[in-house]
């Protein structure tokens, strides 16, 4: 499964190092090979007159190698090599030119099936040359040079002779390895070693077996070649289970192993090339309703063919994996070609227009896909495939074909985590720093009369600073801090309505509430008796709700707005005219404001379709005796056409930015002072 992409490139960091130590292998193995050759001389009988054995011999070698295994066991090296067993036969027979000859080509044969690059293959033939160049001279100390006899002192030499081929060509790799990663080369050997040494240890202790085999007749050789392929073809078995065991049974595309196997591969790519991967999961709707109605096997052969279609002109290096159930993932590298991981979630969409026909059923599919892009979305398959879930998830709730991730739409994200502790140690003592309000005026347009203003959470976290309040309501809003940051709030403001009544002003408050605490009971009690306690009237506070909270759960919202009503607090509706069903809303609820969102007042002036909906609403709320409250407002055009329009009344930086109660008091004081 795995690609040789990042095999095939050099690190970003210090290429030079990574070449010239390639380089310098090259050039020491040509060397010494020339040495060795030049002293050993040529073999008896001649260079053109060698048996028929070491052609056969030379043969098996280059066959092995047809179609290199791969399996879990080996954990640097990018096949099997079974033609180790033939060089070092070949070497101890016919002498060191022969058997490098024979395991160049071998090895040339092999980096051809792996499509490995120039280069890589050139320091692939130039490191195993040097390892044997190692293992001739260890032969020829042992052994004394003489051509193999089978003596139990040649016996020894041939093996001290492959150990040496083994652990050179290790140490060799590891080096080029760590210039890559910055491990420690040994620490890498070390690893190689444990992970592949049964392999080289049987294919070492074969070599004496061929080499016997080869110094008595050529068709010892072939018979020879048996246990040779027995274990190729015991390597050979188990890669192909361990294929299997990535497959998915039913549509025969990567299972979820198989797929976090071929993502950590593109991101080790991608990590060495600096380029992107893309990570997509799709998870069809109500597939569960096509078991059950028609059966399993309706919907087994629907995963089929939607297998089929995904897979059909597929670009290559694009993987599709059948993740589970009815869920599907994607993955795409720009190495590969990927532009637009967007593009991509497209695709898969445009394969699920078609209706699929089993059985002479036609069956609508449909689904959504999450997008998550390394390195900017993670850095790791676990990190890149429950981001991508996440958006999918968000994409469903949103109703859409597809969503990238986005770090809003996590809601238990680690920092998330600990910013939600750290807020409800903030809120487990009342008195405790932190958390506050900030307080922005709100203005009557006709007479400049400040009405009140809107409560602003601010949350100062001890290590963080002032942390945006738009993630302290993400933070919070899927949790029972919900509720206590709400108490917390209510209580800050409704303390605040006091202190204003006491200073002689006759101001009122709005506060935002979340879906949780308009679901909730308790919250009408928990008003209605801080209200009591702080003496405040119920006229003085204000609750901003939103449409999406409405819509969370309307029956049981409806029915706490409307208590909450009875208490004669006033109800706005926030973020008027950016939802689906606001006109629902007005006529179903005791609704006494609605808030014109900023993104339509900021630009009126200039934009004619903003400018026509603030007018229209005004005269909506103008029509329903309701009062209207403009957002945003930063200048003085602004603020003229919304009173020209008989908007009631208005906040924004023109009048004044959010400010702390003590600042908002010292404003309030020099404007009543000025007047």
């Amino acid at each position: 499964m795995a690609t040789t992409l990042m095999r095939n490139t050099a690190p970003r960091e210090h290429p030079g190092r990574y070449y010239g130590f390639m380089a310098g292998v090259a050039v020491g193995t040509v060397a010494a090979s020339v040495a060795i050759t030049a002293s050993a001389g040529s073999p008896a009988g001649g260079w053109f007159n060698v048996p028929f054995a070491f052609w056969l011999t030379a043969g098996l070698a280059l066959i092995a190698e047809l179609r290199p295994t791969r399996w879990g066991g080996l954990w640097m090296s990018p096949a099997a090599s079974i033609y180790l067993v033939y060089s070092l036969a070949t070497m101890v027979t016919w002498g060191f030119l022969p058997a490098l000859i024979v395991q160049s080509a071998a090895l040339f044969l092999l980096m051809a099936q792996l499509s490995a690059s120039i280069w890589r293959s050139i320091f692939n033939v130039s490191q195993q040359g040097a390892a044997l160049c190692v293992a001739w001279v260890v032969w020829n100390a042992i052994a004394g040079g003489a051509a193999w006899g089978g003596t139990l002192t040649e016996l020894l030499g041939l093996l001290a002779a492959g150990t040496a081929w083994t652990v050179t060509s290790w140490s060799l790799v590891a080096i080029r390895a760590g210039l890559r990663s910055g491990d420690s080369w040994l620490d890498l050997a070390w690893q190689w070693g444990k992970s592949e040494w049964t392999l080289r240890a049987t294919q070492v202790a074969i070599a004496p077996i061929m080499a016997t085999a080869a110094m008595s007749s050529w068709w010892l050789v072939a018979v020879s070649a048996i246990p040779i392929f027995s274990v190729y073809r015991i390597l050979q078995t188990a890669a192909d289970r361990e294929r299997e065991a990535e497959l998915d049974p039913v549509t025969g595309l990567l299972n979820r192993k198989g797929f976090e196997q071929v993502v950590d591969d593109k991101i080790l790519d991608g990590t060495e090339t600096g380029t992107s991967v893309a990570v997509l999961v799709l998870d069809l709707d109500r597939f569960a309703d096509v078991n059950s109605a028609l059966g399993h096997d309706v919907g087994d052969k629907l995963l089929v063919e939607l297998a089929r279609r995904f897979s059909a002109d597929k670009p290559p290096g694009k993987e599709i994996a059948r993740l589970g159930g009815d869920e599907f993932g994607f993955v795409w590298s720009e190495l590969e070609g990927m532009d637009d991981p967007m593009a991509c979630a497209r695709e898969i969409r445009a394969r699920l227009d078609r209706p699929i026909v089993v059985d002479d059923v036609s069956i609508e599919v449909d689904g959504s896909v999450g997008i998550a892009v390394f390195p900017e979305d993670g850095e790791d398959f676990r990190t890149l495939f429950r981001h991508a879930d996440i958006a999918m998830d968000e994409s469903k709730k949103r109703a859409a074909s597809f969503a990238r991730y986005a770090p809003e739409f996590d809601h238990h994200s680690p920092e998330r985590l600990m910013l939600l502790g750290d807020l409800r140690r903030a809120l487990d003592a009342p008195d405790s720093p932190g958390i506050n309000l900030f307080y922005q005026p709100q203005v009557c347009l006709r007479t400049e009369k400040v009405l009140g203003a809107e409560a602003l959470l601010r949350y100062h976290h001890p290590v963080r600073g002032m942390v945006n309040p738009s993630e302290i309501i993400a933070t919070a809003e899927h949790s029972s801090v919900m509720r206590m940051l709400t108490e917390r709030v209510v209580d800050i403001a409704l303390l605040q309505l006091r202190k204003w009544h006491e200073s002689g002003y006759d101001l009122r408050m709005a506060v935002n509430v979340s879906v949780r605490d308009l679901q909730s009971p308790d919250f009408t009690e928990y008003v209605t008796e801080r209200m009591r306690e702080y003496g405040v009237d119920a006229t003085r506070l204000q609750l901003e709700i939103t449409e999406s909270a409405l819509m969370a759960d309307p029956r049981r919202v409806v029915d706490n707005v409307e208590r909450l009503a009875d208490l004669g607090l006033g109800i706005s509706l926030d973020d008027f005219g950016t939802g689906f069903s606001s006109m629902q809303h007005l006529r179903r609820l005791p609704v006494t404001e609605i808030k014109i969102d900023r993104m339509f007042v900021t630009t009126l002036v200039e934009d004619s379709d903003n400018a026509a909906i603030v007018s229209s609403t005004i005269d909506l709320g103008r029509a329903l005796d309701i009062d209207v409250v403009a957002e945003g407002v930063e200048d003085e055009k602004v603020r003229k056409q919304l009173e020209v329009w008989g908007c009631d009344a208005a906040q924004g930086w023109h009048f004044a930015k959010p400010m702390s109660a003590e600042d908002f008091d010292r404003w309030l004081a020099a404007r009543r002072g000025g007047r």
